[in-house]
């Protein structure tokens, strides 16, 4: 971080903190937000502007893209100099692939929730990931459709009450467990009261290409942060159970923390940057996709919420790799170039007959 003079009222300079590319945080800042207040979304807002902050991403190189529900109007509340697009109920990843396709430059940050991923959007949600599409995608988990007055959502846990005392009867989908077993390449769950944890991950799915799954458990304080809920943040505070100490060190920064043979794993990721994760499991494993499975039911089964990075692969390519796409995007390139002359398609007639 660097720090650059301002005008203040005694006249003096002021140092204002500026990122490694020259940025402020307010230039990471969105609109005034709407959401309830103590709202575990607008805590997730904050993590966001931080981690693109200091990772040092140009706002003009992100497009958000979200669905509908509470967590799809939290874009608004970050990086307003980003390019956004608000999807069809369900539909986000069907949009950030077609995004993706025509500027494969372009940093996608996706925003759902537990009903517009896990009920609604189920079928792209599980497509995006078998393809790996490379876009971090948020998902500001409650437990509850927050915007149709409280109902079970699709990841609320069995045995879960409803403010009216309703109990869930149906067993929760857990979209960490789909995705790793789908093929996404980057998989965590976070607690948005866990700043530090939370931050740590975001930076690190910033400098990760491929499929970026991170759950994050987001207290409903109107709907679902009473007695009887697994989704409150009483019941977070209680049943958290972190499988690793996740730190982050960025490809620009000297790397000068040193921990005990064994005791940590690191990973390297695309950008050159160093994902380190102290175990706290002594069978954890972050690169094997049974493993981390393996943790996610028996943590579920003792009534745990299992926090941290589950899986990580920095080797398989992502969709945009495996299309063999020009350098340039596709959107910019001319007619000329995306259209196939005659003779082509009369190869193509021919081959058909």
């Amino acid at each position: 971080m660097a720090t650059a003079p301002v005008p203040s009222p005694t006249g003096q300079p002021k140092a204002v903190k500026t990122n490694h590319i020259g940025l402020q945080v307010l230039d990471y800042r969105g609109g005034k937000t709407t959401l309830c207040a103590g709202c575990g979304h607008n805590v997730i807002s904050e993590r966001i502007i931080d981690a693109f902050y200091e990772m040092g991403v140009q706002p003009e190189r992100v497009m958000k893209l979200s669905g509908i529900g509470c967590s799809s109007k939290s874009p608004a509340y970050f990086m307003s100099r980003s390019h956004s697009f608000n999807s069809v109920h369900g539909r986000m990843p069907s949009v950030a692939t077609g995004a993706l396709l025509a500027n494969k430059t372009m940093k996608a940050l996706g925003v759902s929730g537990d009903g517009d991923t896990a009920s609604i959007g189920m079928g792209q949600f599980v497509h995006m990931i078998r393809r790996n599409i490379p876009i971090i995608y948020i998902i500001e988990d409650n437990g509850v459709y927050g915007l149709t007055k409280g109902q079970f959502s699709a990841t609320a846990d069995m045995g879960s009450t409803l403010k009216t005392g309703v109990i869930n009867d149906l067993p929760a989908i857990d979209t960490c467990a789909l995705a790793v077993q789908l093929g996404a390449t980057f998989v965590g769950r976070s607690f948005s009261g866990d700043k530090k944890q939370l931050l740590a991950m975001l930076k690190a799915a910033i400098a990760h290409n491929g499929t970026v799954v991170l759950d994050v458990i987001s207290p409903c304080v109107t709907f679902n942060d009473h007695e009887g809920s697994t989704r409150s943040y009483k019941y977070m505070q209680e049943h958290d159970e972190p499988i690793s100490e996740v730190g982050f060190v960025p490809h620009f920064q000297e790397i000068d923390v040193e921990y005990d043979p064994g005791t940590t794993v690191n990973v390297r990721m695309h950008d050159g940057s160093q994902l380190r994760l102290r175990k706290l499991h002594e069978d954890y494993d972050p690169t094997d996709r049974v493993s981390a499975i393996s943790a996610l039911m028996h943590a579920h089964a003792k009534d745990e919420v299992l926090t941290g990075v589950f899986y990580v692969d920095t080797q398989k390519e992502s969709f945009t790799e495996l299309l063999n796409l020009v350098d340039e995007p596709l959107g910019t390139l001319p007619e000329a170039r995306v259209r196939p002359g005659r003779e082509k398609l009369e190869s193509a007639m021919q081959a058909l007959m």
